[in-house]
């Protein structure tokens, strides 16, 4: 164990700060420095280590965060709807419910059907990469976040649901709003815009599924709708909170490992040069890039028992923040982690979780970026940045705001 650096209350509340959010991997560190796991007073557990963080993520006495885990962690949360409709989804839900949501939607993303995408997914990105060229003539600078990294997962995800193409720019704030809503806040008065957009969006997945009953087509939503009608399984309005969810975390994942990727890219302009001539590397490359600096930071679990962990006595009740970043560096699992390098081997990030909460859309999230990033670095070689990107004040899901760039 290293000497430790900073107090650890600090170090989290530090965690929390506009500079914290910015750069959190030192703070992770003198977290880290205390061990793979740091109770923090009665009642709180952090995870840094990554086979405890593994291990959590499996762990049938960790509970996730669903409305009964969330009556004791946000009180007053069920006065707000962003929380009321997550806490429908499978993200948000634990068993039985959990396997009810995840047996109904899988049937969507088997990876046969992620296969059958890919010309979709080659075709859309090319259009976008095409796009993203007009945009950049005569060296004008392009917000690579806005023009091309949140538009690749929206037009697929608008593929895949059925969104008119004209109506899929305008879920951006939306979506913004609504992960926000997922944030350590101290006022539930932050959660407002994420009702207003969780509200919005309720309304136009209500009338989608309408559309699709009246009128079906071949997209996801006309085929869920059939399947609610034949066999039930679940009702409409999870269909409508199961469909908020793969709208909003199908689009803002891919979008920040997107924009992570690039990022990288230009500072590593040697893997940038490979990834360019050999399409092979791509998934080792966005596979590091999940490890290296995912968008998915921290996770919450809540013990339900008394029960022993890895030598922690947890008691029911007890909050787990699981620093999943931190646990993709960690050394004992990494040689060397503070090194980015798409040619590792044996990678196992944490970033698309693990165990019953694997993330369902994780082979789809994966194939975009594999597609997007050698394609956006074989059409401008001479891609930089044209000033210094902004994030998002957010940790949880942390990535950029605006990531501007001159296509060379």
């Amino acid at each position: 164990m290293t000497t430790p650096v900073m107090d650890p209350g600090r170090a989290m509340m530090t965690l929390l700060s506009p500079a914290g959010k910015r750069d959190p991997y030192p703070l992770y560190e003198a977290l880290r420095s205390y061990g793979p796991l740091l109770p923090l007073g009665p009642g709180q557990l952090v995870v840094t280590g990554h086979a405890e963080c593994a291990r959590a993520l499996r762990e049938p006495a960790l509970l996730s965060t669903d409305g009964t885990v969330q009556d004791s962690m946000m009180p007053g949360w069920r006065d707000h709807s962003s929380w009321v409709w997550l806490t429908k989804n499978m993200l948000f839900s634990n068993n039985p419910d959990h396997d009810r949501y995840r047996r109904f939607f899988s049937v969507g993303f088997t990876p046969r059907r992620i296969a059958a995408l890919q010309p979709a997914v080659e075709r859309l990105i090319g259009g976008l990469v095409d796009r993203l060229g007009t945009l950049g003539e005569g060296g004008a600078p392009v917000d690579f976040m806005a023009e091309f990294a949140f538009r690749v997962p929206m037009a697929i995800m608008g593929e895949l649901l059925g969104i008119p193409e004209e109506e899929q720019a305008g879920f951006r704030g939306h979506i913004g709003a609504i992960t926000t809503a997922l944030e350590p806040i101290q006022d539930l008065a932050q959660l407002l815009p994420g009702d207003a957009a969780m509200e919005e969006l309720a309304v136009y997945f209500r009338d989608l599924v309408a559309k699709r009953r009246a009128e079906p087509g071949d997209d996801l939503v006309s085929e869920m709708v059939r399947q609610l009608d034949t066999t039930g399984g679940i009702s409409e309005e999870e269909l409508v909170a199961n469909f908020m969810l793969l709208l909003v975390a199908g689009t803002e994942a891919p979008m920040d490992l997107i924009g992570n990727g690039l990022r990288l890219a230009v500072e590593h302009p040697q893997y940038a040069g490979a990834l360019r001539e050999d399409d092979s590397l791509a998934p080792g490359y966005v596979e590091e890039v999940l490890r290296f600096d995912p968008a998915a930071q921290a996770l919450n679990r809540m013990a339900v028992k008394d029960f022993d962990f890895f030598g922690v006595p947890l008691t029911a009740g007890t909050k787990v923040t699981l620093l999943i970043a931190a646990g993709n560096r960690d050394p004992r699992q990494y040689a060397d982690p503070g090194t980015f390098n798409p040619y590792r081997t044996g990678n196992h990030a944490l970033t698309l979780s693990g165990g019953a909460h694997y993330c369902l859309g994780a082979g789809l999230a994966r194939m975009q970026a594999e597609v997007a990033l050698p394609a956006v670095l074989r059409r401008f070689p001479g891609l930089a940045l044209a000033s210094e990107p902004t994030f998002r004040d957010q940790l949880v899901q942390r990535g950029f705001a605006t990531l501007p760039v001159k296509l060379g």
